[in-house]
């Protein structure tokens, strides 16, 4: 099993398959609110984050001062 897996990882890439796949992702068109839905779940994603990393920065600061 270990050994299948570093064959499949380490294999070398197939250029069809590769073309094959980049005309399948270029074919797929977007309907009028994906692009609307996508920004909503990237803030939703990474304004939690960033407002973490800020409030870790302020207590940091907070302790250092005190």
């Amino acid at each position: 099993m270990l050994l299948e897996n570093l064959r499949r990882v380490f294999k070398k890439p197939d250029k069809e398959k590769e073309e094959e796949k980049k005309r399948e992702i270029n074919g797929v068109e977007l309907e009028k609110g994906d692009v609307p839905a996508m920004v909503l779940s990237a803030y939703l994603v990474f304004i939690p984050i960033a407002l973490i990393v800020l409030g870790l920065f302020a207590l940091i600061a907070f302790l250092w001062v005190y």
